[in-house]
């Protein structure tokens, strides 16, 4: 059984900033607690991805590439706007780092997200590695697309 074990971050400063990402164009068909499908569109690829219940940091994930054609229709009946963002890909300290930079209204959130192996799988923490908001419902995409970072009350 396929499964994501990812954690997140909040990004500081400017210092991980590669010269070019790729924009990124998703929506959600369901945004269930239990169960997210989600359609989104990278660069000149698509894909459809089923994702579990999420159990610390850990949740099942199957995801498969469709038809740039299909993954623009499907759009069209998601539920809820569309996230825009997009996406620089960072080595560092031999782990892939994907950050995330939001567009419209989600614009200002830069989140960085690490894959592992393993729960307790230990790596080195770069200088531009802000808070963790693994655990911060706030930050997964499915419910950005509801609540937009743009409407948050920042304390």
């Amino acid at each position: 059984m396929p499964v994501e074990i990812e954690r997140k971050f909040l990004v500081t400063g400017n210092a991980w900033r590669p010269s070019k990402g790729i924009r990124i164009c998703q929506g959600y068909v369901n945004r269930d607690k239990e169960r997210t499908v989600r359609v989104r569109l990278a660069g000149k690829k698509a894909y459809l991805t089923v994702k579990g219940p999420t159990k610390n940091i850990t949740r099942d994930e199957y995801e498969y590439e469709i038809p740039l054609e299909h993954a623009e229709e499907m759009l069209r009946l998601c539920d809820g706007p569309i996230i825009e963002k997009d996406r620089y890909t960072v080595n560092y300290s031999g782990l892939r780092w994907e950050i995330d930079e939001f567009c419209g209204k989600n614009k200002g959130l830069i989140l960085a997200e690490l894959e592992l192996q393993s729960p307790d799988q230990a790596f080195e923490h770069p200088v531009w590695l802000g808070q963790e908001v693994t655990d911060d419902p706030r930050y997964f995409n499915s419910n950005l697309c509801m609540q937009p970072y743009s409407r948050w009350k920042i304390l």
